[in-house]
């Protein structure tokens, strides 16, 4: 996944650099909420569990922002789309593990200690072409 950014105008949110929209940002955010509600990890059948309540339009949370910030609603989200745009994403970037052998997904740092790591490769390249800090 690409990650485009403006340094000078970043949001407060890394939701809102990661997805493109307000929905999706939603949706992402309660999916980490749940997770983290559940100790931090979760089984396959409950990662199933929630993208099912989406796509039914039976999963209930209280919006944090926006018009209805404060109220309970329901969202909905398809199903195919919760598992391409929103779990895929976090995966691939490290922001969710998936243990192969537990069946389970758990929240990860590994989004931060890559960033950490391309920063230092920027350095590095920098270093190796002549320029010293």
């Amino acid at each position: 996944m690409v990650i485009l950014y403006d340094r000078f105008n970043l949001p407060e949110d890394v939701f809102e650099i990661i997805y493109a929209t307000e929905q999706q940002i939603i949706v992402a955010k309660e999916l980490v909420n749940f997770i983290i509600s559940n100790g931090g990890e979760i089984t396959k059948t409950q990662m199933s569990l929630i993208a099912t309540q989406l796509h039914d339009g039976k999963y209930e949370c209280i919006m944090s922002k926006g018009k209805f910030k404060g109220k309970k609603v329901k969202l909905s989200y398809n199903k195919r789309q919760f598992y391409d745009r929103i779990l895929t994403p976090m995966k691939s970037m490290g922001m969710i593990d998936y243990d192969l052998y537990k069946k389970t997904y758990r929240l990860s740092t590994k989004l931060s200690n890559d960033l950490m790591k391309i920063g230092i490769m920027w350095k590095e390249r920098l270093r190796k072409m002549g320029f010293n800090f």
